[in-house]
């Protein structure tokens, strides 16, 4: 039997959060004008973007965020979807206990702990789209959907992977060795450094970390209590308490 933990506090991040996640919201604004930009131009040189209304197959990766961006998540959501999003949390602890190592984790991430609970498996559409990290933001394909799904890889034959390679490599936009559109990635580093910048200019310290762990625990009073003190030592011990404080899911410092 699995132990039990108390429940995650479901207030909303005070106003006070404001000085922290006004940046990154400044920051995602300047990204989809520069995306938007970016993405025009690449169609006009004959570019093609994969991307679109109802695919979904990357959004089983795990994702790495600050709790900049979590604070706006959280905000966000209803007590349910905040309930969905601490069960996902859950799973991606027994992940990170049990995985022998990063490849392990991802794999298992993908295959096990699956889907982003706020995903709508019907429709294909995120429904918190205005509130998606910036991963979820930068993350574009060169190539069709199937070559972002889980498995597909370890799915083609040796010269199919060969053929990969070297489509990659001849596809403007890529870097050369994955299929995904790099400048786009490039072009999100200031919504990181904005995010960086306010955590510790507010609290003195920067949190970091997964993403469904990090929402769950920006929406739990007695955590954010800590961080807005600064109380680095305490917040963690708020997040062991409520099992979610291993190390390749929260950073705090």
């Amino acid at each position: 039997m699995s132990e039990r933990r108390p429940s995650p506090g479901q207030s909303r991040p005070p106003p006070a959060q404001a000085a922290v996640t006004a940046p990154v919201q400044a920051a995602y604004q300047r990204y989809a004008q520069q995306t938007g930009k970016w993405i025009k131009g690449y169609a006009a040189r004959g570019g093609t973007v994969h991307c679109g209304a109802g695919c979904f197959l990357c959004c089983d990766m795990p994702i790495r965020v600050s709790l900049a961006e979590a604070l706006l998540t959280a905000s966000a959501l209803n007590p349910e979807e905040l309930r969905r999003m601490a069960a996902h949390a859950r799973t991606v602890q027994e992940n990170a206990r049990s995985a022998p190592d990063e490849e392990t984790f991802v794999e298992r991430h993908r295959q096990q702990v699956s889907f982003c609970p706020l995903l709508d498996r019907q429709t294909g559409a995120c429904t918190q789209y205005d509130a998606r990290p910036t991963r979820c933001r930068d993350t574009f394909s060169a190539f069709p959907a199937r070559y972002c799904g889980a498995g597909y890889w370890e799915s083609l034959t040796r010269r199919e992977k060969a053929e990969y390679r070297r489509e990659v490599a001849r596809t403007p936009g890529t870097d050369g060795e994955l299929h995904f559109i790099a400048p786009l990635e490039h072009l999100s580093e200031p919504v990181w450094t904005a995010a960086s910048r306010s955590m510790r200019q507010a609290w003195g310290f920067e949190v970091w970390g997964d993403f469904w762990t990090l929402t769950t625990l920006a929406a739990d009073a007695p955590f954010m209590e800590h961080i807005q003190a600064g109380k680095a030592r305490a917040a963690l011990k708020r997040a062991a308490t409520l099992g979610l404080a291993h190390p390749v899911t929260l950073e705090i410092g």
